[in-house]
């Protein structure tokens, strides 16, 4: 494996986020907070934010993205960290695929390959949805996914799938600009 518990070897990791229920966007925001203050995890990089339509279940729409984060835990120690961080923020489990406060899902841990009942990397459906696949290759462009190849490859594949990204910045000035608007005649007074 690329650490084992107790070690200072980093590994580098992809979480993939989600929500739908109460605040979705601002509980994303604050999960990457909480990942960011733990001093075994240095966050590398994150995502834009995404909307995305229920995938294999009911409910109103996703928020997802994904942060890339550098951390000496091992995976099973992640995996802890995630569920921890989802029960402070509401998570419960009623059903499979059930709408959640917060989802955190380890999509891959280094180049390791773990099958285990409650841990599976990489993520055993990453490539079949696009609400992980699209932010991931967002910020790894040439990652390759361990035994499956490179993750653009499979964009083709979930492009039917809803997946929009979020435009976070409410300036009046920035969605002018966006729209082709003049520069001078948006510019803030």
């Amino acid at each position: 494996p690329a650490n084992d518990v107790g070690s200072d070897a980093m590994t580098v990791a992809y979480i993939g986020l989600g929500a739908n229920l109460g605040d979705a966007r601002q509980t994303l925001k604050d999960a990457v907070v909480c990942l960011a203050q733990q001093r075994t995890i240095s966050i590398l990089g994150k995502s834009s934010l995404y909307r995305t339509a229920p995938f294999e279940a009911g409910g109103d729409d996703y928020y997802n993205c994904v942060v890339k984060l550098d951390t000496t835990l091992s995976a099973r120690e992640l995996l802890a960290l995630c569920q921890k961080i989802e029960h402070h923020f509401g998570r419960e489990r009623p059903y499979r695929n059930a709408p959640r406060t917060l989802d955190l899902d380890i999509l891959l841990f280094g180049t390791d390959s773990i099958d285990e009942p409650d841990l599976i990397v990489p993520h055993p459906r990453l490539t079949d949805r696009a609400f992980a696949l699209v932010p991931l290759v967002e910020i790894e462009p040439a990652l390759d996914i361990p035994a499956r190849g490179r993750a653009d490859a499979f964009l083709a594949a979930v492009a039917d799938q809803r997946v929009e990204k979020v435009q976070t910045c409410q300036c009046p000035m920035q969605k002018a600009l966006a729209a082709g608007e003049d520069a001078d005649k948006t510019r803030c007074r």
